[in-house]
């Protein structure tokens, strides 16, 4: 399980997050703001993406092949999953 605390600190990195928030606010929280990004700042969104080091490939994939999901919802998902790698990948070589 992810520690939601480092998960949080890493997400805020990119955008203004309340500290005391679950998962899933989280997650709604960001849907909103990606759709904003699609639609009105594209070059940020590309920028946050390239700096949180999703995989370009991998989104695209995404975006191609997942039906009964929005775009902002793929995008959401996939930077949190990779936020979430992060802090896993920080843990396990932290602890050692």
């Amino acid at each position: 399980m992810t520690d939601t605390t480092s998960l949080l600190k890493l997400i805020s990195k990119h955008f203004d997050v309340p500290e005391n928030i679950s998962e899933a606010h989280l997650r709604e929280v960001l849907i909103k703001t990606f759709e904003y990004l699609v639609e009105d700042d594209f070059p940020k969104l590309l920028q946050v993406l390239y700096r949180a080091d999703v995989d370009q490939y991998k989104l695209k994939d995404l975006l191609e092949n997942t039906e009964g999901k929005s775009t902002a919802e793929i995008i959401a998902d996939a930077y949190i999953e990779r936020q979430k790698a992060k802090v896993e990948t920080w843990k396990k070589y932290s602890s050692g």
